[in-house]
């Protein structure tokens, strides 16, 4: 049932887009701004007026979308509204003013496209899409995740420290909005928590200091490895096409226990042997695992009572691998001519 009714939210955001960019004038503003919100007849109030039929966990996945849609509509009435009003006030446009050159326009960088389209498959999903500080306290970056001042696995991640604020750094990974996001919403919770990471690396065709990764975790009662196995695999296939599989071997992560590297049949290839996947007809795209118990204590849940998993993908090498670009130095260029490609 939640499913369905997530389904009719996208439409009805999907369709509000359409109509409010279209309105011909203020007042096909105001009969958007009734026929989707409004009180007795709109079309998201009527949904919303369903979400007591549905039961505690539905009610909250599906009023956390609805209100997003709705929070997204008006914005776009809004500033619909203000269009218009400056073609009526004291600064409108002289619309007579002849047509100027068209400027050069790029596009959307491709990692904000791989981004939105693992946003919207998430969504579909039932999961949250959280954001997160990139300048974050070593609490949540290191601690809250089983990763003590001592623990080898600070020297794998050399960040980005703070002068004069010692326990500030720029985050190494989105992981820390695990606990955060635990202790605000409690379990059940499914979300997804993309964002902008950094690293002191020495920068080369595969390195560089700020990359992008794609957190996700699941935490609620029974949830088990098979739960993240098929979440990956439907997450793989709609990167890659029905006939990718997935395969999971051990890997040690101090967050998770027991931790794997996901695999993907290599896109080149398809997992007969190439040179991308150096002849093993598999390329490692995601780390994955079971939420260590310490972490979900860190967030106040009792590990005898919930269980998680978590993985993260890299976007910058899923957008490697997508578009074919062999420097990851070129995404964070600003090069006009790489983003017209």
């Amino acid at each position: 049932m939640s499913a369905v009714v997530l389904a009719q939210l996208d439409a009805i955001l999907a369709r509000a887009t359409d109509l409010i960019s279209k309105a011909p004038d203020a007042e096909g503003v105001e009969q958007c701004d009734i026929g989707l919100l409004g009180r007795k007849n709109g079309e998201l109030t009527a949904i919303l007026k369903t979400l007591s039929s549905l039961d505690e966990e539905s009610r909250k996945t599906v009023g956390a979308r609805a209100n997003q849609v709705k929070n997204e509509i008006e914005v776009m009435i809004n500033a619909r509204r203000r269009e218009f009003a400056a073609l009526t006030g004291a600064g409108a446009i002289d619309i007579s003013e002849p047509v100027l050159p068209r400027p050069e326009y790029g596009a959307l960088h491709p990692i904000t496209e791989v981004r939105q389209n693992l946003e919207t498959f998430f969504r579909g999903k039932g999961f949250l899409v959280l954001d997160g500080p990139e300048l974050e306290s070593e609490f949540y970056n290191f601690e809250a995740l089983n990763i003590p001042a001592d623990h080898p696995a600070r020297d794998m991640q050399d960040t980005f420290y703070i002068k004069d604020h010692p326990t500030l750094l720029m985050r190494t990974h989105t992981s820390g909005m695990q606990v955060r996001a635990l202790q605000m919403y409690g379990a059940p919770l499914a979300a997804v928590v993309p964002g902008r990471c950094f690293r002191n690396e020495a920068t080369d065709v595969r390195h560089e200091h700020t990359f992008y990764q794609f957190e996700g975790f699941v935490v609620g009662e029974n949830v088990t490895l098979a739960h993240l196995k098929g979440t990956l695999e439907a997450a793989a296939q709609h990167l890659y096409g029905p006939q990718t599989h997935v395969r999971l071997r051990p890997k040690f992560y101090p967050f998770v226990e027991p931790g794997m590297n996901g695999e993907v049949t290599c896109v080149i290839c398809a997992g007969q042997g190439c040179k991308l996947c150096k002849g093993t007809g598999w390329l490692e795209i995601f780390g994955c695992g079971m939420i260590h118990p310490e972490v979900l204590k860190a967030a106040k849940l009792d590990p005898k009572k919930v269980s998680g998993f978590a993985f993260g993908l890299g976007l910058t090498r899923i957008a490697m691998l997508k578009y074919g670009v062999g420097d990851v130095r070129e995404f964070n260029a600003g090069d006009l001519n790489f983003l017209q490609q």
